[in-house]
């Protein structure tokens, strides 16, 4: 039986699901507090008592003892491997109740989600007419790469071939899956919400696909060899679905947690959306524009959750700046 791309959606709902549930019997037990050493007295021999160390003075720090005050050490790797920077203060003087966090639950961040457009700067309107362009550039090479992976196949087994839907989307939740099950597992709250992030912004993502799905209609490389076959009855080949939430997914694992793991995190979190739509292209189940728009809009909503839920500030950031003939893109970072 032919999987289809609603599978994306199932999987999700019930990787959601399993998030929800939280199961405690995962969940290690906290340690006993060990008891503070008392502080070491030496014995002299009796008519030595002048040299006799003089007791520390009340309220004087214990050698050995832990300083009230100083920064907690991360309790493993583990927890190290989720840290983040925290989320900006809000503004709590006096006569900034405007300035207080806005509401991050999920009605609100559906709805700041689907009216954002209605608030984007100049900068997000040159990564929207960037990532137009390259859906354009690769368009061009759309039937390029059909024909790459379809050379020696006859029509007929181009129809009839399996496209994998189900198999090509199984990576993507395996990441989501295991950083919530680990996050569970070593009591994590930062991993929790970096799963929840991965949840939500690969959920917004696929339901943004199937809006322009259904708007466009575009015939898959499976069903026709012709790559503007737009407006079609049955068709739901633009933009990938998969390609969307392995880079929603993929970005927000590449872009969260501690700057010491952070290219480890991008090899990982890119490679995840890369493997995944090219695994869609060689299977034929898409265009390579298809996979290129689905990338756009899953990189673009990760940012926009991880926004949310973060805030700005970030040490580092890319622009483009429109120059003479062009537009150059630039990329700045804050050196602590």
């Amino acid at each position: 039986m032919r999987v289809t791309d609603s599978n994306v959606v199932k999987c999700l709902f019930a990787g959601w699901l399993l998030f929800a549930a939280g199961p405690s019997w995962c969940q290690q037990p906290q340690p006993e507090p060990e008891p503070t050493p008392e502080p070491f007295t030496p014995v002299l021999p009796p008519g030595n008592e002048s040299a006799r160390p003089a007791a520390p003075a009340q309220g004087a720090p214990v050698q050995g003892a832990p300083v009230q005050g100083a920064p907690a050490q991360p309790a493993s790797h583990a927890n190290a491997w989720y840290s983040r920077r925290p989320a900006p203060a809000a503004n709590t003087s006096q006569g900034a109740d405007s300035a207080a966090a806005p509401d991050t639950g999920l009605g609100a961040d559906i709805k700041a989600y689907v009216t954002s457009p209605l608030h984007w700067d100049r900068n997000d309107w040159a990564w929207f007419a960037a990532a137009a362009v390259a859906i354009g550039v690769s368009h061009h090479y759309d039937t390029q790469v059909r024909t790459h992976f379809t050379a020696n196949l006859t029509p007929q087994q181009i129809k009839d071939a399996s496209t994998h839907d189900g198999k090509d989307a199984l990576p993507a939740v395996a990441v989501l899956l295991g950083t919530w099950g680990y996050a569970s597992l070593i009591d994590d709250s930062n991993g929790r919400r970096e799963s929840w992030d991965m949840l939500e912004s690969a959920g917004f993502s696929v339901a943004s696909t199937y809006v322009f799905k259904y708007a466009v209609r575009r015939e898959r490389p499976n069903e026709s060899s012709d790559p503007n076959g737009w407006e079609k009855g049955g068709g739901d080949s633009f933009p990938s679905a998969h390609s969307a939430a392995a880079f929603a997914i993929g970005t927000v694992l590449a872009e969260s947690g501690n700057d010491d793991y952070r290219w480890i995190r991008r090899i990982l979190g890119y490679g995840l959306g890369a493997a995944t739509s090219y695994e869609r292209l060689k299977h034929n189940a898409h265009w390579l524009s298809d996979t290129v728009a689905g990338s756009a809009l899953g990189i673009a909503t990760a940012h926009f959750i991880m926004n949310r839920h973060e805030g700005p500030g970030s040490p580092q950031a890319w622009s483009v700046t429109p120059v003479q003939g062009g537009a150059m893109l630039t990329y700045s970072r804050t050196m602590d």
